[in-house]
C-alpha cells in the first residue's frame, strides 16, 4: 500500500505527487461478498522487456452464496486462463473500464465454504497509461528497479486495503537483483515458472508471510544491504549505490522511530523491517508488512525522518490494525499521520509538533465538505478522501489527546492497538475503548468531529477590571465562534506585565463567557495559542486554497489552479507562497515573462515560507537560461547561494546550474519546489 497526502512546504515535499489520482473502481464501496484468504504467487520477471509471467492460486471463502467472483487485475495483464480447484477452466470476463475480472463459477459456492481459483497471465508493466489509478505508475518492471505495489493490481486483488490475506510469493529475477518484500525469505536457483527472465543466470526468491495482512508489494533491484540488529530489530536498508552512504543514518533513525512507536503502541506483529528505495516515477512512499519504501527524492542527506516515521507507523496502523470499511480508513492513515507528529514532537520538541499541526489543519480543512464518518462515499485516492482520512483523522487524535490528557489518551491507544492487533476495526471499536479510558461518554466529541463538517473561527472581546486591595486584575469577556453546536475545552493564554497565565474554558455554542483573575495587568489574551483544536483562520484558508491549487496542477487543470492561487492572494496579496505557486504554473505553460513577474512578487512578499526565496532565484535563473540570458541566470544562481538555504537541495541545484546552464526537459515537468 502507499501513502500520498497532499502537503507541501519545508517538509515532506514529494507527497503532492500522489494526489493526481482520479478514480478507482466502484467495487471498493460495495459489500464484500467473499474473502481472498491466501495467495500463492509464482512469477517470473523479465526486466529488460518489462514482462511478467505469473500463476496465482487464491483461496476464497464465500460470505454469501456465490456464482460470480470479481477481482481487480491490471489491464495490461493478459489472462491466459482461470481454472477451478479441480483444474477445469472457468469463464473469465475482462472489464477494462474498472480493471476487473469477473469469474463465473461452475456451481454455486455456498456461504462459509472455500475453494481455490488459479489465474495464469502475462503482460508488460512499464506505463501509467492503463494503471488502476489513472496517471500514476504503481507497477513497473525495469532493469534498474522493478516495483510491484499492492495498489497496482499486479495480482488478482479483492477489496483493496480491507480484505486481509496471507501469501507466499515466489519471484524469479536476473541473478544480480535482490527481491524485497514481506515475510521469511529463501533463495534458490529453480525458477518459479517455466518462463524467460531474459538472458543470463537467474535467482528465485520466496517470501512467505503467514499473518493475515497486506503482503502484496515487492521491489527488486541492485541494492546494497545495510543490516542492523540494534534494539532487537532485524533491520535492513536497501538503497541504490548513489544513496548507500546514507544507509547508516537512515538505519539509526529507523531504530529510534520503531522503538518510539513500541513505547506508544506496544510490540508490532514483527521485529523485522526492510527499508527500500523506490524510483522517482511512482509514489513518494509505500508500506507493507515488515516493509517501508521511500522514493529516491525523499532520501536526502539530512535524514527525512518525517516521511520515514509515517511509513514505519503503518506497521501498527495498516499492517496490524486495519480498517473494517472505507469509512474507517482514518484508523489507518490518520493514525499513522499523527504517529508521525508524535515522533516529530519527541525529536524536535513542541515547535516541531506545532508545525505539523498547522500542516494537518490545512489538509483537514482543504476539502471539508463531507463528514469524516462518510468518507467512504468519496473516491479512495481523491484529494478530498486523502485530506479527510489523513489530516482530519490526525487532527481528531490531536484534539482527543487534549480532551483526555496524555496519560488516558496513551493508555487508550495502547489498548486499541493490543485488542485489535491482527484484526479489522471500526470507529465504534475505537470509540468504546476511548470512552472507557476517559471515564465518560464522548458522544459530543465524535458527533462534532466525525459526523459534521466545519471548524470554528474564534474571536474574543473582554474588559479588564482592577481589583481592590492590590489583588490584581480581572478579565471578563466572551469567546465567540460561528458553530452553534460546538463544544470543546479551549485554552486561554493571558500575557500580563508579570507572569503569563493560562486557563481552560469550556466553550459551548456561539458565545461563551469567561472570567480570569491575574496579578499583573493583562496585555493580550490569546485563544488556543498551542493549537490544540482544529480551527479556521485567514492563514489556514490561504494555505488551504494553495493546497487545492497544487492538487489541480497535478491533475493538469492549470486554469483551475491559477484560480485557487489568485483566491489565496485575495486573502493575502503579499503571500510569497501563493506568488511562487503562480510562477510555477506560468513556467509550466512556458509563459516566462509572467512567471518571472510572479517570482519577483514572491521575493517582494512576506517571505513565508523561507525556502521561497532560494527557489525563486533558481526559478528566475532557469527562465534566463531558457531565454538565452546566461549572465543574468548566473547572477540569480549566485543570489540563491547567498541565502544559504539548502531546502530540498536548493544550493546543490544552484551550483549545478552555475557550472552548466539549465536546459528545459523535452517533456515539461514541475519546476523546483512543488
Amino acid at each position: 500500500m502507499f501513502h500520498a497526502p497532499l502537503r507541501r512546504g519545508h517538509h515532506r515535499a514529494a507527497f503532492v505527487l500522489g494526489l493526481l489520482l482520479l478514480s478507482l473502481p466502484v467495487w471498493a464501496a460495495e459489500k464484500i461478498r467473499f474473502h481472498a484468504d491466501d495467495y500463492q504467487i509464482d512469477a517470473v520477471l523479465n526486466p529488460h522487456d518489462h514482462k511478467i509471467a505469473a500463476r496465482v492460486r487464491v483461496k476464497i471463502t464465500a460470505l454469501d452464496d456465490l456464482n460470480i467472483v470479481t477481482f481487480q487485475l491490471h489491464n495490461d495483464l493478459r489472462l491466459a486462463k482461470v481454472t477451478d480447484a479441480s483444474g477445469k477452466p472457468l469463464t473469465a470476463d475482462r472489464m477494462p473500464q474498472d480493471s476487473s475480472v469477473r469469474v463465473s463459477l461452475k456451481s454455486t459456492l455456498p456461504k462459509d465454504q472455500s475453494t481455490t481459483l488459479t489465474f495464469e497471465y502475462e503482460g508488460v508493466l512499464d506505463s501509467a497509461d492503463d494503471s488502476p489509478v489513472p496517471g500514476l505508475k504503481l507497477s513497473s518492471i525495469n532493469d534498474d528497479t522493478t516495483y510491484l505495489l499492492y495498489a497496482g493490481d499486479w495480482f488478482p486483488v479483492n477489496a483493496y486495503g480491507i480484505d486481509r490475506f496471507t501469501a507466499i510469493i515466489n519471484v524469479t529475477v536476473p541473478a544480480h537483483m535482490i527481491v524485497v518484500g514481506s515475510g521469511a525469505v529463501s533463495i534458490s536457483d529453480a525458477p518459479a515458472l517455466k518462463a524467460s527472465a531474459g538472458t543470463g543466470p537467474t535467482k528465485a526468491f520466496s517470501l512467505k508471510y503467514d499473518k493475515a495482512s497486506f503482503p502484496g508489494t515487492i521491489v527488486a533491484g541492485d541494492f546494497g544491504d545495510y543490516a542492523s540488529t540494534e534494539a532487537g530489530i532485524d533491520l535492513h536498508i536497501y538503497f541504490k549505490p548513489a544513496h548507500q552512504e546514507l544507509a547508516s543514518a537512515y538505519a539509526e533513525t529507523a531504530v529510534k522511530e520503531f522503538t518510539y512507536f513500541i513505547t506508544l503502541y506496544g510490540v508490532p506483529p514483527s521485529n523485522v523491517l526492510r527499508v527500500v528505495e523506490l524510483p522517482d516515477d511512482t509514489v513518494p512512499s509505500a508500506w507493507a508488512p515488515e516493509f517501508a519504501a521511500l522514493a529516491s527524492r525523499g532520501i536526502t542527506p539530512k535524514t527525512n525522518y518525517r516521511l520515514l516515521a509515517n511509513t514505519i507507523a503503518h506497521q501498527w496502523w495498516g499492517v496490524s490494525v486495519t480498517p473494517a470499511t472505507r469509512d474507517d480508513w482514518w484508523l489507518n492513515d490518520g493514525f499513522a499521520r499523527y504517529s508521525e507528529a508524535r515522533y516529530i514532537e519527541s525529536a524536535a520538541g513542541t515547535a516541531g509538533l506545532q508545525e505539523s499541526v498547522k500542516d494537518m489543519s490545512v489538509g483537514a480543512l482543504s476539502y471539508d465538505t463531507v463528514p469524516l464518518s462518510s468518507a467512504g462515499k468519496l473516491d479512495l485516492f481523491s484529494p478530498e478522501f486523502q485530506s479527510l482520512v489523513t489530516d482530519k483523522g490526525a487532527m481528531i487524535l490531536h484534539m482527543l489527546r487534549w480532551v483526555m490528557g496524555d496519560q488516558k489518551y496513551d493508555q487508550a491507544m495502547r489498548e486499541f492497538s493490543a485488542n485489535f492487533a491482527g484484526k479489522s476495526a471500526k470507529l465504534e471499536d475505537f470509540r468504546n475503548i476511548v470512552e472507557k479510558n476517559y471515564g465518560d461518554k464522548l458522544t459530543w466529541f465524535f458527533s462534532q468531529w466525525l459526523d459534521s463538517t466545519g471548524a470554528p473561527e474564534f474571536k474574543t472581546k473582554y474588559t479588564i477590571y482592577r481589583l481592590g486591595n492590590n489583588k490584581g486584575f480581572r478579565s471578563v469577556g466572551q469567546i465567540a465562534q460561528d458553530l452553534d453546536l460546538f463544544r470543546m475545552p479551549v485554552e486561554l493564554k493571558i500575557d500580563t506585565d508579570g507572569k503569563t497565565e493560562t486557563k481552560r474554558i469550556d466553550v459551548a455554542g456561539t458565545d461563551s463567557a469567561f472570567s480570569v483573575d491575574t496579578f499583573g495587568r493583562p496585555r493580550r489574551i490569546a485563544i488556543d495559542p498551542d493549537n490544540h483544536l482544529l480551527k479556521n483562520s485567514s492563514d489556514t484558508r490561504l494555505r488551504a486554497g494553495i493546497q487545492r491549487g497544487q492538487a489541480l496542477v497535478q491533475q493538469g487543470d492549470m486554469a483551475g489552479a491559477l484560480s485557487e492561487f489568485n483566491k489565496a492572494l485575495d486573502i493575502n496579496k503579499n503571500s510569497s507562497l501563493a506568488h511562487y505557486r503562480v510562477a510555477e504554473v506560468f513556467f509550466l505553460q512556458h509563459n516566462y515573462q509572467a512567471s518571472a513577474n510572479a517570482y519577483r512578487d514572491c521575493l517582494n512578499g512576506d517571505g513565508e515560507p523561507r525556502w521561497t526565496e532560494v527557489w525563486s532565484h533558481i526559478g528566475l535563473g532557469k527562465i534566463f537560461d531558457t531565454t538565452g540570458q546566461r549572465e543574468r541566470a548566473t547572477n540569480e544562481y549566485r543570489q540563491a547561494l547567498q541565502t544559504n538555504d539548502n531546502t530540498q537541495g536548493a544550493l546543490d541545484e544552484a551550483r549545478r546550474y552555475l557550472q552548466k546552464a539549465y536546459e528545459p526537459p523535452k517533456s515539461s515537468g514541475a519546476n523546483g519546489m512543488q
